[in-house]
Protein backbone atom coordinates (compact mmCIF):
# COMPACT_ATOMS: atom_id res chain seq x y z
CA UNK A 1 0.00 0.00 0.00
CA UNK A 2 1.68 3.20 -1.20
CA UNK A 3 1.88 6.18 1.16
CA UNK A 4 -0.26 9.19 0.16
CA UNK A 5 1.25 12.62 -0.50
CA UNK A 6 0.20 14.64 2.55
CA UNK A 7 0.34 18.44 2.41
CA UNK A 8 0.84 20.21 5.78
CA UNK A 9 -1.63 23.00 6.66
CA UNK A 10 1.05 25.70 6.65
CA UNK A 11 1.33 25.24 2.87
CA UNK A 12 -1.99 27.05 2.46
CA UNK A 13 -1.68 30.66 1.18
CA UNK A 14 -1.06 32.88 4.18
CA UNK A 15 -2.79 35.85 2.54
CA UNK A 16 -6.08 34.03 1.89
CA UNK A 17 -8.99 34.68 4.22
CA UNK A 18 -10.67 31.48 5.44
CA UNK A 19 -14.35 31.00 4.69
CA UNK A 20 -16.22 31.71 7.91
CA UNK A 21 -19.03 29.61 9.32
CA UNK A 22 -21.43 32.55 8.89
CA UNK A 23 -20.52 32.75 5.18
CA UNK A 24 -20.96 29.02 4.83
CA UNK A 25 -24.38 29.22 6.46
CA UNK A 26 -25.43 31.88 3.92
CA UNK A 27 -24.28 29.60 1.08
CA UNK A 28 -26.32 26.73 2.52
CA UNK A 29 -29.53 28.76 2.90
CA UNK A 30 -30.69 28.65 -0.77
CA UNK A 31 -30.15 24.87 -0.77
CA UNK A 32 -32.76 24.46 1.99
CA UNK A 33 -35.07 23.84 3.61
CA UNK A 34 -33.39 21.35 5.92
CA UNK A 35 -35.10 19.14 8.47
CA UNK A 36 -34.60 19.68 12.23
CA UNK A 37 -31.32 18.11 13.40
CA UNK A 38 -30.19 17.47 9.81
CA UNK A 39 -28.01 14.51 8.90
CA UNK A 40 -25.63 15.48 6.09
CA UNK A 41 -23.45 13.15 4.07
CA UNK A 42 -20.26 14.76 2.76
CA UNK A 43 -18.16 13.33 -0.07
CA UNK A 44 -14.55 13.51 1.16
CA UNK A 45 -11.67 12.44 -1.04
CA UNK A 46 -9.01 13.85 1.27
CA UNK A 47 -8.24 16.82 -0.95
CA UNK A 48 -8.32 20.35 0.43
CA UNK A 49 -11.76 21.25 -0.96
CA UNK A 50 -13.65 18.26 0.39
CA UNK A 51 -11.90 18.30 3.77
CA UNK A 52 -12.64 22.01 4.25
CA UNK A 53 -16.27 21.36 3.30
CA UNK A 54 -16.48 18.52 5.80
CA UNK A 55 -15.16 20.67 8.65
CA UNK A 56 -17.52 23.53 7.81
CA UNK A 57 -20.53 21.23 7.34
CA UNK A 58 -19.80 19.52 10.67
CA UNK A 59 -19.82 22.85 12.51
CA UNK A 60 -22.96 23.95 10.64
CA UNK A 61 -24.81 20.72 11.47
CA UNK A 62 -23.76 20.66 15.14
CA UNK A 63 -25.18 24.17 15.63
CA UNK A 64 -28.50 22.75 14.42
CA UNK A 65 -28.23 19.65 16.65
CA UNK A 66 -27.49 17.57 13.56
CA UNK A 67 -24.54 15.51 12.40
CA UNK A 68 -22.31 14.71 9.45
CA UNK A 69 -21.14 11.42 7.97
CA UNK A 70 -18.12 11.66 5.68
CA UNK A 71 -18.05 9.24 2.74
CA UNK A 72 -14.88 8.30 0.87
CA UNK A 73 -15.08 6.26 -2.33
CA UNK A 74 -11.99 4.07 -2.55
CA UNK A 75 -11.73 3.72 -6.32
CA UNK A 76 -8.62 1.55 -6.54
CA UNK A 77 -7.33 3.44 -9.58
CA UNK A 78 -4.07 4.36 -7.88
CA UNK A 79 -1.84 2.45 -5.46
CA UNK A 80 -2.27 5.19 -2.87
CA UNK A 81 -6.08 5.10 -2.75
CA UNK A 82 -6.48 2.55 0.11
CA UNK A 83 -4.01 4.48 2.27
CA UNK A 84 -5.74 7.77 1.39
CA UNK A 85 -9.11 6.44 2.53
CA UNK A 86 -7.53 5.15 5.75
CA UNK A 87 -5.85 8.52 6.36
CA UNK A 88 -9.11 10.43 5.87
CA UNK A 89 -10.87 8.10 8.30
CA UNK A 90 -8.11 8.65 10.87
CA UNK A 91 -8.20 12.45 10.55
CA UNK A 92 -11.97 12.64 10.90
CA UNK A 93 -12.15 10.16 13.77
CA UNK A 94 -9.83 12.45 15.72
CA UNK A 95 -12.34 15.25 15.17
CA UNK A 96 -15.36 13.16 16.17
CA UNK A 97 -16.77 12.99 12.64
CA UNK A 98 -18.29 9.71 11.47
CA UNK A 99 -16.69 8.23 8.36
CA UNK A 100 -17.44 5.39 5.94
CA UNK A 101 -15.29 4.05 3.09
CA UNK A 102 -17.15 2.88 -0.04
CA UNK A 103 -15.02 0.62 -2.27
CA UNK A 104 -15.27 0.50 -6.07
CA UNK A 105 -14.36 -3.06 -6.90
CA UNK A 106 -14.30 -4.96 -10.18
CA UNK A 107 -12.75 -4.30 -13.56
CA UNK A 108 -11.94 -0.67 -14.38
CA UNK A 109 -12.26 0.87 -17.86
CA UNK A 110 -9.17 1.43 -19.98
CA UNK A 111 -10.54 4.64 -21.51
CA UNK A 112 -12.80 7.37 -20.18
CA UNK A 113 -11.41 6.65 -16.73
CA UNK A 114 -12.32 9.99 -15.14
CA UNK A 115 -15.91 9.91 -16.40
CA UNK A 116 -16.34 6.30 -15.27
CA UNK A 117 -14.84 7.09 -11.88
CA UNK A 118 -17.19 10.07 -11.42
CA UNK A 119 -20.22 7.95 -12.33
CA UNK A 120 -19.15 5.13 -10.00
CA UNK A 121 -18.45 7.60 -7.21
CA UNK A 122 -21.84 9.32 -7.46
CA UNK A 123 -23.66 5.98 -7.70
CA UNK A 124 -22.04 4.67 -4.53
CA UNK A 125 -22.54 7.89 -2.60
CA UNK A 126 -26.21 8.13 -3.60
CA UNK A 127 -26.83 4.45 -2.83
CA UNK A 128 -25.37 4.87 0.68
CA UNK A 129 -27.55 7.94 1.30
CA UNK A 130 -30.67 6.12 0.11
CA UNK A 131 -29.88 3.09 2.26
CA UNK A 132 -29.48 5.17 5.42
CA UNK A 133 -32.26 7.64 4.58
CA UNK A 134 -29.92 10.62 4.28
CA UNK A 135 -31.50 13.27 2.07
CA UNK A 136 -28.56 15.67 1.61
CA UNK A 137 -25.20 14.82 0.02
CA UNK A 138 -22.62 17.63 -0.05
CA UNK A 139 -19.82 17.90 -2.60
CA UNK A 140 -16.79 20.19 -2.46
CA UNK A 141 -16.79 21.61 -6.01
CA UNK A 142 -15.56 25.20 -5.80
CA UNK A 143 -15.07 28.33 -7.94
CA UNK A 144 -12.21 27.04 -10.10
CA UNK A 145 -14.04 23.73 -10.68
CA UNK A 146 -17.06 25.66 -11.90
CA UNK A 147 -14.90 27.80 -14.20
CA UNK A 148 -13.24 24.76 -15.77
CA UNK A 149 -16.66 23.18 -16.28
CA UNK A 150 -17.76 26.28 -18.21
CA UNK A 151 -14.64 26.00 -20.40
CA UNK A 152 -15.37 22.31 -21.01
CA UNK A 153 -18.93 23.13 -22.05
CA UNK A 154 -17.72 25.95 -24.30
CA UNK A 155 -15.30 23.61 -26.03
CA UNK A 156 -18.16 21.14 -26.59
CA UNK A 157 -20.37 23.83 -28.16
CA UNK A 158 -22.97 23.66 -25.40
CA UNK A 159 -26.01 25.91 -25.25
CA UNK A 160 -27.23 27.97 -22.32
CA UNK A 161 -28.00 24.94 -20.14
CA UNK A 162 -24.47 23.66 -20.59
CA UNK A 163 -22.94 27.02 -19.73
CA UNK A 164 -24.93 27.04 -16.52
CA UNK A 165 -22.48 24.28 -15.55
CA UNK A 166 -22.97 22.76 -12.09
CA UNK A 167 -26.12 23.75 -10.19
CA UNK A 168 -26.32 24.38 -6.49
CA UNK A 169 -28.75 21.48 -6.00
CA UNK A 170 -29.23 18.42 -8.18
CA UNK A 171 -31.63 15.53 -7.71
CA UNK A 172 -29.87 12.17 -7.88
CA UNK A 173 -31.30 8.85 -8.98
CA UNK A 174 -31.08 5.87 -6.65
CA UNK A 175 -31.95 2.24 -7.41
CA UNK A 176 -34.68 2.18 -4.75
CA UNK A 177 -36.31 5.38 -5.97
CA UNK A 178 -35.55 7.47 -2.87
CA UNK A 179 -34.60 11.09 -3.52
CA UNK A 180 -31.07 12.28 -2.69
CA UNK A 181 -30.17 15.94 -3.10
CA UNK A 182 -26.62 16.63 -4.23
CA UNK A 183 -25.63 20.05 -2.85
CA UNK A 184 -22.58 22.05 -3.96
CA UNK A 185 -22.46 25.03 -1.58
CA UNK A 186 -18.90 26.16 -2.46
CA UNK A 187 -19.30 27.00 -6.17
CA UNK A 188 -18.64 30.68 -5.52
CA UNK A 189 -15.67 30.10 -3.17
CA UNK A 190 -12.07 30.15 -4.49
CA UNK A 191 -9.83 27.22 -3.61
CA UNK A 192 -7.39 29.41 -1.66
CA UNK A 193 -10.07 30.29 0.90
CA UNK A 194 -10.82 26.61 1.49
CA UNK A 195 -7.15 25.85 2.03
CA UNK A 196 -7.13 28.73 4.49
CA UNK A 197 -9.92 26.96 6.43
CA UNK A 198 -7.57 24.00 6.79
CA UNK A 199 -4.68 26.28 7.77
CA UNK A 200 -6.57 27.80 10.70
CA UNK A 201 -7.94 24.36 11.63
CA UNK A 202 -4.43 22.81 11.62
CA UNK A 203 -5.66 20.19 9.17
CA UNK A 204 -3.39 18.63 6.53
CA UNK A 205 -4.76 17.35 3.24
CA UNK A 206 -3.87 14.86 0.51
CA UNK A 207 -2.47 15.86 -2.86
CA UNK A 208 -3.90 13.77 -5.72
CA UNK A 209 -1.27 13.53 -8.51
CA UNK A 210 -3.94 12.76 -11.12
CA UNK A 211 -5.18 16.34 -10.69
CA UNK A 212 -1.93 17.46 -12.36
CA UNK A 213 -1.95 14.92 -15.20
CA UNK A 214 -2.06 16.47 -18.67
CA UNK A 215 -3.78 13.31 -19.93
CA UNK A 216 -7.14 14.76 -18.86
CA UNK A 217 -8.94 17.65 -20.58
CA UNK A 218 -10.15 19.06 -17.27
CA UNK A 219 -6.58 19.27 -15.97
CA UNK A 220 -5.33 20.93 -19.17
CA UNK A 221 -8.10 23.51 -18.99
CA UNK A 222 -7.33 24.19 -15.32
CA UNK A 223 -3.78 25.05 -16.37
CA UNK A 224 -5.06 27.15 -19.27
CA UNK A 225 -7.30 29.04 -16.87
CA UNK A 226 -4.25 30.68 -15.35
CA UNK A 227 -3.25 32.06 -18.78
CA UNK A 228 -6.81 33.08 -19.64
CA UNK A 229 -7.04 34.98 -16.38
CA UNK A 230 -4.38 37.38 -17.68
CA UNK A 231 -6.74 38.18 -20.56
CA UNK A 232 -9.65 38.90 -18.25
CA UNK A 233 -11.26 35.45 -18.44
CA UNK A 234 -10.81 34.77 -14.74
CA UNK A 235 -12.32 31.93 -12.77
CA UNK A 236 -14.60 34.41 -11.01
CA UNK A 237 -15.93 35.78 -14.30
CA UNK A 238 -16.49 32.33 -15.76
CA UNK A 239 -18.33 31.27 -12.60
CA UNK A 240 -20.39 34.45 -12.86
CA UNK A 241 -21.29 33.45 -16.42
CA UNK A 242 -22.45 30.09 -15.07
CA UNK A 243 -24.52 31.81 -12.39
CA UNK A 244 -26.24 34.05 -14.93
CA UNK A 245 -26.83 31.14 -17.28
CA UNK A 246 -28.28 29.25 -14.33
CA UNK A 247 -30.69 32.10 -13.65
CA UNK A 248 -31.72 32.06 -17.31
CA UNK A 249 -32.15 28.31 -17.11
CA UNK A 250 -34.41 28.65 -14.06
CA UNK A 251 -36.57 31.22 -15.88
CA UNK A 252 -36.79 28.99 -18.95
CA UNK A 253 -37.72 26.07 -16.72
CA UNK A 254 -40.72 28.02 -15.46
CA UNK A 255 -41.82 28.95 -18.99
CA UNK A 256 -41.24 25.36 -20.09
CA UNK A 257 -43.38 24.03 -17.24
CA UNK A 258 -46.19 26.42 -18.13
CA UNK A 259 -46.15 25.33 -21.79
CA UNK A 260 -46.03 21.66 -20.82
CA UNK A 261 -49.05 22.11 -18.56
CA UNK A 262 -50.95 23.90 -21.32
CA UNK A 263 -49.96 21.90 -24.40
CA UNK A 264 -48.77 18.40 -23.44
CA UNK A 265 -50.99 15.54 -22.31
CA UNK A 266 -49.19 12.60 -20.71
CA UNK A 267 -50.51 9.04 -20.78
CA UNK A 268 -49.70 6.39 -18.13
CA UNK A 269 -48.51 4.12 -20.95
CA UNK A 270 -45.54 6.43 -21.49
CA UNK A 271 -46.39 8.65 -24.47
CA UNK A 272 -47.42 12.29 -24.94
CA UNK A 273 -49.85 14.15 -27.15
CA UNK A 274 -48.52 17.65 -27.85
CA UNK A 275 -50.70 20.51 -29.09
CA UNK A 276 -48.65 21.47 -32.13
CA UNK A 277 -50.24 24.92 -32.54
CA UNK A 278 -49.59 25.97 -28.93
CA UNK A 279 -46.09 24.51 -29.07
CA UNK A 280 -45.22 26.14 -32.41
CA UNK A 281 -46.43 29.59 -31.33
CA UNK A 282 -44.28 29.61 -28.16
CA UNK A 283 -40.87 31.35 -28.16
CA UNK A 284 -38.29 29.15 -29.86
CA UNK A 285 -36.14 28.69 -26.76
CA UNK A 286 -39.18 27.49 -24.80
CA UNK A 287 -40.56 25.18 -27.49
CA UNK A 288 -37.09 23.67 -27.98
CA UNK A 289 -36.86 22.98 -24.27
CA UNK A 290 -40.29 21.33 -24.21
CA UNK A 291 -39.41 19.08 -27.14
CA UNK A 292 -36.11 18.14 -25.52
CA UNK A 293 -37.81 17.24 -22.24
CA UNK A 294 -40.50 15.15 -23.86
CA UNK A 295 -37.97 13.24 -25.94
CA UNK A 296 -35.78 12.65 -22.87
CA UNK A 297 -38.77 11.44 -20.84
CA UNK A 298 -40.25 9.11 -23.45
CA UNK A 299 -36.83 7.95 -24.63
CA UNK A 300 -35.87 7.04 -21.05
CA UNK A 301 -32.52 8.76 -21.35
CA UNK A 302 -31.18 10.87 -18.54
CA UNK A 303 -29.81 13.63 -20.76
CA UNK A 304 -31.94 13.18 -23.87
CA UNK A 305 -30.74 13.43 -27.46
CA UNK A 306 -27.87 15.56 -28.73
CA UNK A 307 -28.78 19.24 -28.75
CA UNK A 308 -27.99 19.70 -32.46
CA UNK A 309 -30.43 16.93 -33.39
CA UNK A 310 -33.18 18.34 -31.19
CA UNK A 311 -32.61 21.79 -32.71
CA UNK A 312 -32.81 20.38 -36.24
CA UNK A 313 -36.08 18.57 -35.52
CA UNK A 314 -37.51 21.61 -33.74
CA UNK A 315 -36.80 23.81 -36.76
CA UNK A 316 -38.54 21.32 -39.04
CA UNK A 317 -41.59 21.08 -36.80
CA UNK A 318 -41.88 24.84 -36.33
CA UNK A 319 -41.77 25.39 -40.10
CA UNK A 320 -45.12 23.67 -40.57
CA UNK A 321 -47.29 20.79 -39.40
CA UNK A 322 -45.37 17.65 -40.41
CA UNK A 323 -46.62 15.28 -43.10
CA UNK A 324 -44.56 12.36 -41.81
CA UNK A 325 -42.86 11.25 -38.66
CA UNK A 326 -39.30 11.32 -37.39
CA UNK A 327 -37.23 9.40 -34.85
CA UNK A 328 -35.00 10.90 -32.20
CA UNK A 329 -33.52 9.70 -28.91
CA UNK A 330 -35.41 6.40 -28.86
CA UNK A 331 -38.70 8.14 -29.72
CA UNK A 332 -41.08 8.48 -32.63
CA UNK A 333 -42.44 11.99 -33.23
CA UNK A 334 -45.50 11.74 -35.47
CA UNK A 335 -48.40 13.81 -36.79
CA UNK A 336 -51.57 12.49 -35.16
CA UNK A 337 -55.05 14.03 -35.41
CA UNK A 338 -53.72 17.57 -35.69
CA UNK A 339 -51.33 17.08 -32.78
CA UNK A 340 -47.86 15.61 -32.32
CA UNK A 341 -47.60 12.13 -30.87
CA UNK A 342 -44.34 11.41 -29.03
CA UNK A 343 -44.04 7.72 -28.24
CA UNK A 344 -41.39 5.08 -27.67
CA UNK A 345 -39.61 3.70 -30.71
CA UNK A 346 -40.23 -0.08 -30.54
CA UNK A 347 -36.72 -0.95 -31.68
CA UNK A 348 -35.23 1.08 -28.83
CA UNK A 349 -37.22 -0.65 -26.08
CA UNK A 350 -35.27 -2.73 -23.55
CA UNK A 351 -34.89 -6.47 -24.02
CA UNK A 352 -37.37 -8.80 -22.28
CA UNK A 353 -36.58 -9.73 -18.68
CA UNK A 354 -37.58 -12.84 -16.73
CA UNK A 355 -39.66 -12.28 -13.60
CA UNK A 356 -40.47 -14.49 -10.62
CA UNK A 357 -43.86 -14.43 -8.83
CA UNK A 358 -43.95 -11.57 -6.35
CA UNK A 359 -40.99 -9.82 -7.95
CA UNK A 360 -40.80 -6.07 -8.59
CA UNK A 361 -38.32 -4.56 -11.01
CA UNK A 362 -37.64 -1.64 -13.33
CA UNK A 363 -38.06 -2.25 -17.04
CA UNK A 364 -37.03 -0.03 -19.96
CA UNK A 365 -35.93 2.59 -17.42
CA UNK A 366 -39.56 3.77 -17.42
CA UNK A 367 -41.81 1.27 -15.68
CA UNK A 368 -41.88 -0.26 -12.22
CA UNK A 369 -43.32 -3.68 -12.90
CA UNK A 370 -44.91 -6.15 -10.49
CA UNK A 371 -45.68 -9.82 -11.12
CA UNK A 372 -48.41 -11.07 -8.74
CA UNK A 373 -47.21 -13.58 -6.18
CA UNK A 374 -50.04 -16.02 -7.04
CA UNK A 375 -50.02 -15.57 -10.80
CA UNK A 376 -50.78 -18.76 -12.73
CA UNK A 377 -47.79 -19.10 -15.03
CA UNK A 378 -46.89 -21.84 -17.44
CA UNK A 379 -43.12 -22.10 -17.51
CA UNK A 380 -41.37 -18.78 -16.90
CA UNK A 381 -42.77 -15.25 -17.16
CA UNK A 382 -41.11 -12.52 -19.19
CA UNK A 383 -41.79 -8.81 -19.40
CA UNK A 384 -41.12 -7.12 -22.73
CA UNK A 385 -42.70 -5.01 -25.43
CA UNK A 386 -46.14 -5.98 -26.77
CA UNK A 387 -44.99 -5.83 -30.40
CA UNK A 388 -47.05 -6.48 -33.52
CA UNK A 389 -47.39 -10.18 -32.69
CA UNK A 390 -48.89 -9.33 -29.34
CA UNK A 391 -51.34 -6.92 -30.96
CA UNK A 392 -52.41 -9.64 -33.39
CA UNK A 393 -52.88 -12.10 -30.53
CA UNK A 394 -55.05 -9.62 -28.67
CA UNK A 395 -57.26 -9.19 -31.70
CA UNK A 396 -57.70 -12.97 -31.92
CA UNK A 397 -58.30 -13.65 -28.24
CA UNK A 398 -60.62 -10.87 -27.05
CA UNK A 399 -63.89 -10.04 -28.75
CA UNK A 400 -63.77 -6.37 -27.80
CA UNK A 401 -60.15 -5.90 -28.88
CA UNK A 402 -61.11 -2.94 -31.03
CA UNK A 403 -62.34 -0.69 -28.18
CA UNK A 404 -59.55 -1.95 -25.92
CA UNK A 405 -56.84 -1.14 -28.45
CA UNK A 406 -58.42 2.21 -29.30
CA UNK A 407 -57.36 3.45 -25.87
CA UNK A 408 -53.81 3.70 -27.25
CA UNK A 409 -52.81 5.34 -30.58
CA UNK A 410 -51.56 2.68 -33.06
CA UNK A 411 -47.93 3.94 -33.15
CA UNK A 412 -47.67 3.67 -29.35
CA UNK A 413 -49.04 0.12 -29.05
CA UNK A 414 -45.98 -1.98 -30.00
CA UNK A 415 -43.87 -0.53 -27.15
CA UNK A 416 -46.44 -1.23 -24.41
CA UNK A 417 -45.14 -3.47 -21.58
CA UNK A 418 -46.59 -6.98 -21.78
CA UNK A 419 -46.27 -10.07 -19.55
CA UNK A 420 -45.91 -13.45 -21.29
CA UNK A 421 -45.45 -17.12 -20.47
CA UNK A 422 -45.20 -20.25 -22.62
CA UNK A 423 -48.87 -19.95 -23.60
CA UNK A 424 -48.49 -16.35 -24.80
CA UNK A 425 -49.81 -13.12 -23.35
CA UNK A 426 -50.52 -13.10 -19.63
CA UNK A 427 -51.34 -9.43 -19.20
CA UNK A 428 -51.09 -6.00 -20.82
CA UNK A 429 -51.78 -3.59 -17.94
CA UNK A 430 -52.33 -0.46 -20.03
CA UNK A 431 -55.01 -2.23 -22.06
CA UNK A 432 -56.62 -3.66 -18.90
CA UNK A 433 -56.03 -7.13 -20.33
CA UNK A 434 -55.39 -10.25 -18.27
CA UNK A 435 -55.69 -13.76 -19.65
CA UNK A 436 -57.68 -15.03 -16.69
CA UNK A 437 -60.44 -12.95 -15.15
CA UNK A 438 -59.32 -14.19 -11.74
CA UNK A 439 -55.83 -12.76 -12.19
CA UNK A 440 -55.09 -9.37 -10.66
CA UNK A 441 -51.99 -7.44 -9.68
CA UNK A 442 -50.02 -7.25 -12.94
CA UNK A 443 -48.56 -3.74 -12.85
CA UNK A 444 -46.34 -1.58 -15.03
CA UNK A 445 -46.32 1.83 -13.38
CA UNK A 446 -44.68 4.68 -15.28
CA UNK A 447 -41.89 6.51 -13.44
CA UNK A 448 -42.46 10.15 -12.60
CA UNK A 449 -40.34 12.02 -15.15
CA UNK A 450 -38.54 14.05 -12.50
CA UNK A 451 -37.17 10.86 -10.96
CA UNK A 452 -35.26 10.14 -14.14
CA UNK A 453 -34.20 13.58 -15.27
CA UNK A 454 -32.03 14.78 -12.40
CA UNK A 455 -33.94 17.98 -11.77
CA UNK A 456 -32.21 21.26 -11.06
CA UNK A 457 -33.67 23.17 -8.12
CA UNK A 458 -32.10 26.52 -8.95
CA UNK A 459 -28.98 28.40 -10.05
CA UNK A 460 -25.77 28.43 -8.08
CA UNK A 461 -25.54 30.74 -5.10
Amino acid sequence: MKTPDIVPPDRAPASAKPLSLAEFARLMTPAGPFEPAPHLAVAVSGGSDSLALCLLADRWARRRKGRVTALTVEHGLRQESPAEAHQVASWLKARGIAHCTLPWRGQKPKSGVQAAARAARIARLAAWCARYHVLHLLSGHQLEDQAVTVLLRLSAGSGGDGLAAMPLVHDLETPCGRAVRLIRPLLSVPECRLKAVLRVSAQAWIDDPSNRSSAYARTRLAVALETLGGEGMTAARLARTARRAGQDRAALDIACGELLARAAAAHPAGFFRLDWGAWQSAPQAVSLRVLDRLVASVGARRFGARLERVEHLSEQLRAGYPKRGATLGGCRILPYRGMLLICREPGAVADPVTMQPGERLVWDNRFRATLPRRAEIKGSCTLGRLGTEGISQLRRTIADSGPALDQIPPPARPALPAFRDLDGLLAVPHLNYVRSAAERGFQAELFAAEKRGGNVFGPVA
